[in-house]
C-alpha cells in the first residue's frame, strides 16, 4: 500500500514557492505536487489556506503551512543531509532573510512593475534593489556562499529573489558591478536541484493523478 504523501501547492515562477521547492529537494523528501494557476486558484488550497498565496503545504496530519520559509525550515528539520540548518549561523541565516522579505522585495516589485508605481522611475527602484546587492557582493567577496564556504538555509532563501530581479533586465545585471553575486547567481542556476526544481509541470485540477515531487 503507498504510503500518503505531504501535499504541496506551488506556481513554478515564484520566488517563494521556488524556496520551498528547494527545500524539500535539499531535505530529499517527496511530496504530491500541486502546480497552481494564480488566476484560477483551486478551491481546495483555498479551504486550507484563504489568504490565497503559494506555496501552501498540507502535511499528512492535516498540519498546514503557508509560508515559505516555514516549509524550507520545516523541511530540513526533518531531513538535513547537507547539515543547512547550521547552529551557528541560523541567526545570521534569519537576519539576512528577512532582510530580503521585508525591505528587498518591496524594491524588487516595483522594479519589475515600473508601470504600475509611477512615483519613481524604474532606474531608481532599480537602485533602491541594488543597497542589498551589495550587501551580498560585500559577503561574497571572499566566500562562495552566502554564510561562508558552502550552501545554507540563507542562499536557498535569497536566491529565488536575486533571480527574479536579474531577470527583468538579464543584461542590466550583468552589467552591473557586482561580479561574486553575478557568479554565485550563474552558479544556482546550473544546479542540478534548481533544475529540478524549474521543472514545468502541467496545471493541477481535480481528479488528476498524483504527481509526486521530486520525481
Amino acid at each position: 500500500m503507498t504510503e500518503p504523501l505531504h501535499r504541496l501547492y506551488s506556481f513554478r515562477r515564484c520566488p517563494y514557492a521556488m524556496r520551498a521547492r528547494l527545500g524539500l529537494l535539499f531535505a530529499q523528501l517527496h511530496v504530491e505536487l500541486r502546480e497552481v494557476v494564480l488566476k484560477n486558484k483551486p478551491e481546495p488550497m483555498l479551504a486550507i489556506s484563504p489568504k490565497g498565496t503559494v506555496p501552501v503545504l498540507e502535511l499528512v496530519d492535516g498540519t498546514v503551512i503557508d509560508e515559505s520559509w516555514d516549509i524550507l525550515v520545516w523541511a530540513l528539520s526533518q531531513s538535513d543531509p547537507q547539515g543547512l540548518l547550521k547552529t551557528g549561523e541560523w541567526h545570521k541565516a534569519c537576519d539576512l532573510i528577512a532582510q530580503n522579505d521585508n525591505e528587498f522585495k518591496h524594491w524588487l516589485d516595483r522594479y519589475k512593475y515600473a508601470d504600475r508605481h509611477p512615483d519613481m522611475s524604474q532606474a531608481d527602484y532599480r537602485e533602491k534593489g541594488e543597497i542589498f546587492l551589495q550587501e551580498l557582493e560585500r559577503r561574497l567577496t571572499h566566500n562562495a556562499y552566502l554564510l561562508g564556504a558552502s550552501i545554507s538555509v540563507a542562499d536557498i532563501g535569497v536566491m529565488p529573489f536575486v533571480r527574479q530581479f536579474a531577470h527583468v533586465d538579464t543584461d542590466m545585471f550583468y552589467r552591473l558591478p557586482y561580479p561574486n553575486l553575478q557568479r554565485w547567481l550563474t552558479n544556482w542556476l546550473q544546479h542540478p536541484l534548481f533544475v529540478h526544481a524549474m521543472v514545468k509541470l502541467p496545471a493541477w485540477q481535480q481528479g488528476d493523478k498524483p504527481v509526486v515531487f521530486p520525481s
